[in-house]
């Protein structure tokens, strides 16, 4: 299936490496900058050097601007290879159908074969851009903010260590049953497009027979069980939010009465105000990209049941040869 699908990739091979690459890009320079504040505030402002501030002020507006620059070419970049892997998958299915025989449409249908190439390619297409920006650039983010952490104050960055465990498993059991409704409201688009074409194909019959009220019916029957299944995902996932809201204050407040007593304690020799403030920056970091993490995994189990259905299409030999 891999193989099938990545084949479809072709010009955009160029554009699809370079967006992991300005993702990184960005990551770094965003992991640099609240390292400069902390040198910024224990260098400068406790010790008055203007200098340094002005200094390494530059060096931050230089880090910021390298870091939007990135961020703009691996929108674009990433843009591009997502639209151009969606256009050649749904050019390549739409060839392959036109050597179908009657026998592989009936195994298909019309309804089904709609709706690869619609919703399937569309999820596929957001997927494969989550995969090149997301996916590259919440681990990156995830580790250099782990590791400044670690690297300031080993012992304050335990807590983000214990937090993020226990984030991760609560994101676990979300994304689990997030995934099983996701993957059972895909089967029913078949059924929504299949209403959709008897009522556009048949819409004389349907008049003539005074049969509006019925088709009506069926069609919000099998619009209410996308939705029914989709409002379910929703109530799932709808859990990350609190659950990353609560770890994240709880982090700053375990990190701030810490680093607070370590500052006192040690008078500044242990821990210092500005690296304190860096390493709010980093929780901040730490967890966000960790719940963006959760939600890649959600839309790829999502197009992981779109990427079969299409691969079947494009690896399907029609039965009539000449």
């Amino acid at each position: 299936m891999l193989k099938t699908l990545a084949a479809q990739i072709k010009e955009f091979k160029r554009d699809s490496i370079l967006t992991p690459v300005f993702m990184i890009l960005e990551v770094l320079m965003e992991t640099l900058i609240p390292f400069l504040m902390a040198s910024i505030i224990d260098n400068g402002v406790n010790k008055g050097d203007i200098h340094h501030i002005y200094v390494v002020g530059a060096f931050m507006v230089v880090a910021a601007c390298f870091s939007l620059f990135a961020g703009i070419m691996g929108g674009k970049y990433g843009a591009r290879a997502s639209t151009g892997f969606a256009r050649n998958l749904r050019k390549s299915m739409f060839e392959n159908i036109q050597t179908f025989s009657f026998a592989n449409i009936d195994k298909y249908s019309t309804a089904g074969l709609v709706t690869r190439m619609t919703t399937d390619v569309t999820n596929l297409q957001n997927a494969y851009q989550m995969i090149l920006r997301m996916c590259t650039r919440a681990p990156a983010s995830l580790i250099c903010a782990m590791a400044m952490s670690f690297f300031i104050s080993p012992k304050l960055a335990s807590v983000y260590l214990i937090a993020v465990i226990l984030l991760g498993g609560v994101l676990a059991i979300i994304i689990r049953f997030a995934t099983k409704y996701f993957n059972e409201a895909f089967p029913k688009y078949d059924d929504l497009n299949a209403r959709v074409q008897e009522n556009v194909s048949a819409i004389r019959v349907v008049k003539a027979y005074v049969r509006e009220d019925h088709e009506a019916s069926t069609f919000k029957k099998a619009s209410g069980n996308i939705y029914k299944l989709l409002v379910k995902a929703e109530n799932v996932v709808v859990f990350n939010a609190p659950a990353m809201q609560f770890t994240v204050y709880t982090c700053i407040l375990l990190i701030s009465w810490v680093g607070a007593k370590m500052i006192v304690g040690s008078g500044g020799v242990l821990l210092t105000t500005g690296k304190l403030m860096s390493l709010l920056s980093y929780c901040m970091t730490i967890l966000m990209n960790l719940m963006m993490v959760s939600m890649i995994f959600v839309m790829i189990s999502m197009s992981v049941a779109s990427a079969k259905r299409i691969a079947e299409v494009l690896e399907e030999k029609p039965d009539i040869t000449n």
